[in-house]
């Protein structure tokens, strides 16, 4: 069921960023250019302030949510579709959450925390500033990682 939660929310986020394009669009273009943080010459540099590489970043990071999602949702279904009756279903099914789940602890950890918040000093943002969101999405795929993986009664020998 965590595969599926988090397949769901990876879905909607997608969707959302699909359907409402401009509103994280305006977060991902303030972020890369860097201009509500403390602009410290020093790390000025590194601001992306182009609106076609901005839509570019925001673009490649929407197909990382879908492609995250469709992977969790096909996991999902991998797992409810009978992991007890199909010899290598669970692994199969683990596989599949593995990939979706490291998707997305890449996706917050690598990409909105480390690049955005260090790299682009997201942190020193008061108003777009997402690392606590970030920081949640990161600890829920992690738990399922790891509820995924705990040992478990889906071996045939069982």
């Amino acid at each position: 069921m965590l595969t599926a939660t988090v397949a769901l929310y990876m879905a909607l986020v997608a969707f959302g960023n699909i359907t409402d394009f401009d509103t994280n669009r305006q977060f991902v273009r303030h972020v890369l250019a860097m201009d509500t943080t403390f602009k410290d010459p020093d790390l000025m540099w590194r601001a992306i302030t182009s609106g076609t590489l901005q839509d570019i970043a925001y673009v490649l990071i929407i197909v990382w949510e879908t492609v995250a999602a469709l992977v969790l949702i096909a996991a999902a279904v991998a797992w409810l579709g009978g992991v007890r009756r199909r010899p290598g279903a669970a692994e199969r099914a683990r596989r599949l959450s593995t990939a979706g789940l490291l998707m997305v602890l890449l996706l917050f950890r690598a990409g909105f925390m480390a690049v955005g918040g260090e790299w682009f000093a997201m942190w020193q943002s008061k108003s777009w500033n997402g690392l606590d969101a970030a920081t949640r999405n990161f600890m829920v795929a992690g738990i399922a990682l790891v509820v995924v993986h705990l040992p478990g009664g889906d071996s045939p020998a069982e």
